[in-house]
């Protein structure tokens, strides 16, 4: 899995390597049980400092995405955490209201929005998922 991180985005570099090992552990490029880079490793591939990477880490570990095994390193939790289905339903209605909005301000319609809907689905997923529309 390759990590990006950019310098000069609003989101802390902690919270965008937490952002991409969430998106492809749900996308399917990381599966339970896959091993993750160690601290050092990773802070050196980004240049960044270790400590940044390990607060990134704990993080996901808190929130049940990853576990460190002492001794052999950290990987993708075998049971990934359990999610309200209605509380998440609530939270992406919200973020689709907000973004179409943005859409709208910016002239886009609703069919440029699907599009760049399913450009992300191909860039979280690896073109790995099929929904039943293109199927």
């Amino acid at each position: 899995m390759q990590i990006v991180i950019n310098p000069s985005d609003e989101l802390p570099l902690y919270r965008q390597i937490m952002r991409q090992i969430v998106e492809s552990i749900a996308g399917g490029r990381l599966k339970s049980g896959d091993k993750l880079a160690s601290h050092r490793e990773l802070s050196e591939q980004l240049v960044i400092a270790p400590l940044t990477v390990k607060k990134a880490y704990d993080e996901l570990e808190a929130l049940g995405y990853i576990e460190t095994q002492r001794g052999r390193g950290t990987f993708v939790c075998h049971r990934l955490p359990r999610v309200n289905r209605a509380d998440q339903r609530d939270q992406i209605q919200l973020a689709a209201m907000k973004l179409l909005s943005q859409a709208y301000l910016a002239g886009l319609r609703l069919s440029e929005v699907t599009a760049i809907l399913k450009d992300a689905d191909r860039e979280i997923t690896g073109g790995a998922r099929k929904d039943k529309e293109s199927a």
